[in-house]
Formats: structure tokens, sequence, C-alpha cells
């Protein structure tokens, strides 16, 4: 924030330095890559560890594996990001946060899986920080591609439940914090716009940005589910709570009526999509009853309402406790390549 005198602050100048030092978002990316960001690095395989958590811990992958035997998109064709270094996720992390992943017993807190804190903490950075930390680079990078192309999508990231101070909910970075203030810095915007359609509350970047005018959030979410957190709730530009069960028609209804408002109210940059599929029927920890094809409506939607302003979006995959999610994602960006939402196949831009 600016002091009184107009000059940064020094922590804002040491913020501002570490974003233009970073090499996450690369040098320019060749116009035959598509703006669809993956690395084989985001699956996380821990000798069956993983499986305690009911998060699909290889979505991400299966979705990439989807595309390609669609032929919609090839490996080569799609972008691989960097690991985000402590200088930059020091961005946003106080130091004693990052310190903190160190320290196996506090990361199975945040990871939800108890076994974690019984390993040794070399084995707990290799096998799963480390593929938090390449779907962070992920997102900081698919600002950049959505402003140059148009649109992006991250097959990974939305760590919504992460601050900078506190991670929790199997979030361990800030993602969306990191990605915002790097295109503030980078891309010379000063107006984004937070779509949370997870089914949980996307409490992490609440807290950061509450007091922030440049960034508006759109959250709608289960009221009745985790995080239950009423501190963030109050930074919420634009809340819409519903109800366990609440099924397709009536979830698109919301959606619908809740995007007219945004855009009644805030005219952003750019567009995070924080895309959770833990809306699906049959999501035990989501526990809404939308269908497959409701979750690519609501994604149509969300595109549409970005295209028809002229707004660059990158999507993030965030939350799916069933193993149908990636099946699901995939269908999706699928339909968005069909409708002409995303232009896959002839690289062009929106």
């Amino acid at each position: 924030m600016a002091s009184g005198s107009g000059a940064p602050s020094a922590a804002e100048a040491v913020r501002r330095r570490r974003i233009l030092s970073s090499r996450l978002y690369l040098d320019d990316v060749p116009i035959s890559k598509a703006p669809v960001v993956y690395s084989p690095a985001y699956d996380i395989s821990f000798n069956g560890i993983e499986k305690q958590h009911p998060f699909d811990s290889s979505k991400w992958g299966r979705v990439r594996n989807f595309l390609e035997d669609a032929g919609i998109l090839q490996s080569d064709r799609i972008v691989e990001p960097l690991e985000a270094l402590e200088d930059e996720l020091l961005v946003v992390h106080p130091e004693s946060y990052l310190n903190s992943r160190k320290n196996s017993e506090k990361v199975a807190r945040i990871v939800e899986v108890p076994a974690v804190a019984l390993l040794p903490n070399l084995l707990v950075q290799q096998n799963l920080l480390y593929p938090f930390r390449k779907q962070v680079g992920g997102s900081v990078l698919s600002a950049k591609l959505a402003l140059e192309r148009g649109w992006a999508i991250n097959i990974g990231g939305g760590f919504h439940h992460c601050s900078a101070e506190e991670g929790g909910g199997f979030c361990a970075y800030a993602d969306i914090s990191l990605c915002i203030h790097f295109a503030f810095v980078r891309l010379n915007i000063s107006r984004v716009m937070i779509i949370d359609l997870d089914a949980h509350q996307g409490n992490g970047h609440e807290k950061d940005f509450g007091s922030d005018g440049r960034v508006y959030t759109l959250d709608m979410y289960n009221s009745g589910i985790y995080p239950f957190d009423h501190v963030a709730k109050k930074y919420i530009d634009q809340k819409v709570e519903l109800d366990s069960g609440t099924k397709t028609e009536d979830y698109l209804e919301n959606l619908v009526r809740a995007l007219k408002v945004a855009q009644s109210r805030f005219q952003p940059q750019l567009i995070v999509y924080n895309a959770g599929t833990d809306i699906l029927d049959g999501d035990s920890l989501g526990r809404l009853k939308v269908s497959p094809e409701g979750v690519a409506i609501r994604d149509e939607k969300v595109f549409r309402f970005a295209k028809d302003q002229n707004i660059p979006l990158l999507m993030l995959t965030s939350g799916g406790y069933m193993k149908s999610s990636a099946r699901v994602i995939a269908d999706s960006i699928i339909n968005l390549s069909k409708k002409q939402h995303i232009d896959i196949d002839t690289r062009c831009n929106l």
C-alpha cells in the first residue's frame, strides 16, 4: 500500500522487486502453444498416502489425458510452468509461514492427512509441496497468457482456502493472491474480479484482499459446509449462499442473477475464475446436486460473461472430490471449444 506521501512502503517496494525479478512469466510463449497450463508434476503420488484424503490427487493429469484422447489438445501444445520458488512465494507469504511448511506436522494439518506428520520433511517437500508449487507457478503464468490471448486455463491451482498467513483445506499456498499481485505489477492492471464457484467459501483470497478496492469478489458457495469463516465473509463483495442439496436449475438461476449484479457493480481488467467441480451431485464434501451438464453450462456462462465484455479470463480447476471430476472438467473444456468460447484448435484469441 502507498504511504501518505504517495511513495510505496518499504514492504511494497520489496514485493515489487521480487515480482519484477521473477521468472514465472517465462519468455514469450510461442503462438503454437495453447494458453493451457499443465505439468506432469502437478499430480501427487505419495506411496498411497495421498489416498487418505478424498481429493483425487491424479485429477490434473487425467484431465490432460482426456483432452489429448479427444484430439483437442496435444501435449506439445500445452505450456509447462516453472515452480514458484521461495522468493516468489514471499510476494504474499511471510517468511514465518514458509518456514512452517518445513514442519511435517503443520503440513499434515493443512492437507488434512494425519500420516503426513510422521514423514521426513524432505519427502513431504518432494512429493506434496513441490506439486503444489508447480501449480502456483501455473496460476501466476495463466494471468499473463490470459492478457495475451484473451483466456487461459490452468489445469490445476485454485487453492482458495490459503491466505498469506494461514493454509487449510488441502491448500498450502495462496496461488490466487499471488497471481493477482503479479498481474498488478507485471501486467499493469488495477481491477481484478474473482468469480469463485467452488462449492466452498474462498476464505483465503477473501482475507488477503478484504481491504483492497482493486479486487472484487463474487463467491457462490454452500453455506452449510467448511470453512464457516465468518471473518472472511465480511470481506466478500457479493456473496451468494446456497443450501445443501441445491439442484442444477436453481444453481444456474442464482449464477445468472449474480453475474448481472457483478457486471453492474465492477468493471475488471481481468477475471480469475475458480471453477471447482465439487458442486457435482454426489460430491460428499460439496453437498450440492449439480449435474455434469450443469457444470458445463456454468463454465459456459462465465466464459460468455467475460467474452461479451472483452475481459481476459483465467480459469483454475480448484476442488472436486469424485473420480468423475476429471472427466467433467475435460468435457466442459471441450464444450467451451465447440461453442467457440475458447479457440484451442485454430490457435486464435477470443
